[in-house]
C-alpha cells in the first residue's frame, strides 16, 4: 500500500477493510463454490454506498473519489479486495464506467446507466474475449450490421465476469467503420448467457451468445469505430485494479507463510531460525515490495493519463502476474503437506492469482505490447 496516504485515504481503506472482514472473511469463500452465485448483490450495493464504484465518475455526473485521485483511491481499494479474496463486481463494474465516462466527454449518453452503476442497482461487465482467441480486444470477431437506424450483433463472448449476475454489457464489435463498443442489456432478445467453470471460487464467468441481437443507434459508446481510445482507457483501469489485487493477495499470504514459520517447531528450533529459509523469505519479501511499487508506479501513470502509461500497466501486468503465482506457490511450500489441503487458505489466493494471471492479457502478452510499444 501507498505510504504516503492521506487520513482520509487512510479512514476510506480501513472502513473497506472492516465492511470485508466482516460481510466476506476468507473463510466465507470456500462455500461460494457451491453458492448459486458468487455474491449476493445486496452486498455490492453496500460496497457502492461506501463509493467502490465512484471513484472514477466526475463530480458532475454524480461520482467521486477521495483524494481527487480516483484510479489511486480505487487501487487502494482493490489491494483489500485481494487481501481477503472477495467476490463482487469491483473490476467489472468500473472498467464499464471508465468506458462510458470517458464516452461522455464528446456526448450526454448513457447518464441513466451510470447513474444506476454508481448506485449499486446495475452491474455491468466487459465482453471483449472470444472462444479460441487470445487477448485481442481490438480485433473482434463479433459483427455489428448496421440496420435501419441500428445495429445488430452476432458472435459469441467468453470470460465474461459476472456475466450471469450483469445487467449490461459493453460489447466490443467489428463495423463497417471500425471496432466499436455498444451497451446492451443481458434481456434483448436474442442474446444469450452461459455459465462456465472458474479455476476462482469466488469469481464467476460466462459465455454470452449474441444471435440476431438487435440494439438502438444510442447503444454505441462513443463514435462509431473509434473505440480504440477507450478499450485502451478501459484496459489500463482493469490492469491496474488487477495488480493492486494481486499485491494486497501477496501481502496477506506472505504475512501468515512467516507467522507460520514462527510459529512451526522442528528439532527444537522454529523454521523461521533456518537460515536457508530466512534467504527465501528475503527474496520475497523483496519481490513484493517490488510489485507493490510497480504496481503503484502504474496507478499514478493511469491517473496522471500520462504518455507512458500503456507501457507501465503492461510492465506492471508482466511482472506482478508472474511474480504472485510463483511467491505463492513458494509459501506453499514453506508449509509442506498443509499448504496443499482443502481446509488451508493458501490455495484461494493461488486460484485467484492464476486467473488474474491469465485475464487481459498474460504476462507474455504484456511484454510483447512493451516491444511494441517501445518500437514506437
Amino acid at each position: 500500500m501507498d505510504l504516503a496516504l492521506t487520513v482520509d485515504q487512510k479512514t476510506f481503506a480501513s472502513t473497506t477493510r472492516s465492511f470485508l472482514d466482516k460481510n466476506n472473511p476468507v473463510s466465507s469463500v470456500r462455500d461460494l463454490a457451491s453458492a448459486p452465485e458468487s455474491f449476493d448483490r445486496s452486498w455490492w450495493t453496500k460496497g457502492a454506498e461506501l463509493g467502490w464504484a465512484a471513484m472514477l465518475v466526475p463530480e458532475e455526473l454524480g461520482g467521486g473519489s477521495i483524494s481527487g485521485e480516483g484510479v489511486r483511491d480505487l487501487a487502494m481499494i482493490a489491494e483489500e479486495h485481494g487481501r481477503v479474496v472477495a467476490p463482487g463486481a469491483l473490476l467489472p463494474v468500473n472498467v464499464v464506467l471508465a468506458g462510458l465516462v470517458e464516452a461522455a466527454a464528446d456526448d450526454d449518453g448513457h447518464t441513466d446507466e451510470i447513474e444506476g452503476l454508481l448506485a449499486g442497482q446495475l452491474l455491468g461487465t466487459w465482453a471483449v474475449y472470444e472462444p479460441g482467441a487470445q487477448w485481442a480486444p481490438l480485433a473482434p470477431a463479433t459483427t455489428a450490421l448496421a440496420d435501419g437506424e441500428g445495429f445488430v450483433l452476432d458472435g459469441v463472448k467468453d470470460r465474461v465476469e459476472i456475466g450471469e449476475q450483469a445487467d449490461l454489457l459493453l460489447v466490443t464489435a467489428a463495423t463497417a467503420e471500425g471496432v466499436s463498443q455498444f451497451l446492451v442489456p443481458t434481456d434483448t432478445p436474442g442474446l444469450t448467457v452461459t455459465s462456465s467453470w472458474s479455476l476462482d471460487l469466488s469469481r464467476r464467468f460466462a459465455e454470452v451468445r449474441l444471435e440476431g441481437v438487435r440494439v438502438p443507434a444510442s447503444a454505441v459508446v462513443g463514435r462509431l469505430g473509434e473505440a480504440a481510445p477507450l478499450i485502451e482507457r478501459q484496459l489500463q483501469v482493469a490492469l491496474v485494479l488487477q495488480v493492486a489485487e494481486l499485491c494486497g493477495g501477496l501481502e496477506q499470504v506472505f504475512a501468515f507463510t512467516t507467522q507460520w514459520a514462527f510459529d512451526r517447531y522442528s528439532f527444537g528450533r522454529p523454521l523461521a531460525s533456518y537460515q536457508a529459509l530466512k534467504h527465501r523469505f528475503a527474496d520475497m519479501k523483496t519481490w513484493i515490495e517490488a510489485c507493490q511499487a510497480t504496481s503503484g508506479e502504474a496507478a499514478r501513470a493511469v491517473q496522471d493519463r500520462s504518455d507512458d502509461a500503456a507501457e507501465l500497466v503492461s510492465v506492471a501486468k508482466s511482472y506482478v502476474a508472474s511474480r504472485a503465482v510463483e511467491i505463492i506457490q513458494d509459501c506453499v511450500q514453506m508449509h509442506g503437506g498443509l499448504g496443499v489441503t482443502w481446509e488451508h487458505d493458501l490455495h484461494l489466493y493461488l486460484r485467484r492469482a492464476t486467473v488474474d494471471r491469465a485475464l487481459y492479457g498474460t504476462p507474455e502478452d504484456h511484454r510483447r505490447r512493451i516491444a511494441d510499444i517501445i518500437k514506437l
